[in-house]
């Protein structure tokens, strides 16, 4: 059950509206890496964890990101709240309301459609899909998804503070951020707090193919680091000369019944290209007609 507490979890001073800030805003309200991706990210993390510490932990930062929704939301209603009013009363002349309407962004179709209220769009007005949820249902996989999420959200929300100077927003924004760093943490502890966490899943990798690393990009720019050479690497330069790794003919091949082969056989003789045919195409009609024959 979910109660809503009326406070915020963090104050929103806004220091004037701002429409298109408020567009921008949009893009962790209901962007791919924003506070509702998030919270629908871990909620339903939470609910196939069978593990009661991330259980706990997934429910209480799902629970969290919703806040945190609340709290961005809150500031794209106070961005927009100026030609909210102005819009619904009619209160400005027409030419400067239709100049208040398209200062930049997306902040027309947040104040035609949406009232000045927070859309679940991101800063371009796509609306959010739940094609943003990448969870596996792998703790392992899905942690470090998780981390990697956290890390996107805050890089985000620090374009975001750059955007503007007003300070209650920044200050906002900087809880949210951090908040971001705080989250990677508690995913990054829980990670590792399953041993062996890597590779993911059960299954081993073959050793002879878990260690290699093949440098299959070649010339001008090639570097060497603890990424792909050492003591734990084996190394194939010779890209070309060692392949195929299984040491087969590197061809493709599968085994067909009589029956298969026999429609194999005639749809490739029905399907077959005349090397020797030159006919007329429709692009070189296009082109002004039939082409001169230089031997005539």
């Amino acid at each position: 059950m979910f109660m809503h507490n009326k406070r915020l979890q963090y104050t929103v001073r806004v220091a004037e509206p701002n429409p298109v800030l408020a567009s921008f805003m949009l893009e962790q309200f209901g962007g791919p890496q924003g506070e509702l991706a998030a919270a629908m990210r871990y909620f339903t993390q939470a609910l196939g964890e069978s593990d009661p510490g991330r259980k706990d932990m997934l429910f209480d930062i799902a629970t969290e990101e919703l806040s945190h929704l609340e709290i961005i939301g809150s500031i794209v209603a106070m961005l927009n709240k100026g030609i909210k009013g102005q819009l619904a009363e009619a209160s400005l002349a027409e030419a400067d309301l239709y100049a208040a309407l398209n200062q930049g962004g997306d902040s027309h179709t947040q104040s035609l459609l949406y009232g000045g209220g927070p859309s679940l769009t991101n800063s371009s007005g796509v609306p959010w899909t739940a094609a943003y949820i990448d969870s596996i249902g792998d703790p392992t996989c899905d942690l470090r998804s998780n981390i990697a999420a956290e890390s996107r959200a805050k890089i985000v929300y620090e374009r975001l503070i750059n955007l503007t100077d007003d300070p209650g927003v920044k200050d906002a924004l900087t809880f949210l951020m951090t908040r971001e760093i705080a989250h990677q943490k508690s995913f990054e502890k829980a990670l590792y707090a399953i041993e062996p966490n890597f590779p993911p899943g059960k299954l081993p990798g073959k050793p002879e193919f878990a260690d290699l690393y093949v440098n299959a990009s070649q010339g001008d720019g090639d570097m060497e680091g603890s990424w792909n050479s050492g003591g734990k690497w084996q190394r194939l330069d010779d890209v070309e000369g060692g392949i195929p790794l299984d040491g087969g003919d590197g061809l493709a091949s599968v085994t067909l019944s009589g029956e298969e082969e026999d429609a194999i056989e005639a749809l490739t003789a029905r399907t077959m290209s005349n090397p020797e045919a030159d006919p007329m195409t429709g692009a070189e009609l296009g082109e002004g007609g039939a082409m001169e024959d230089p031997e005539a």
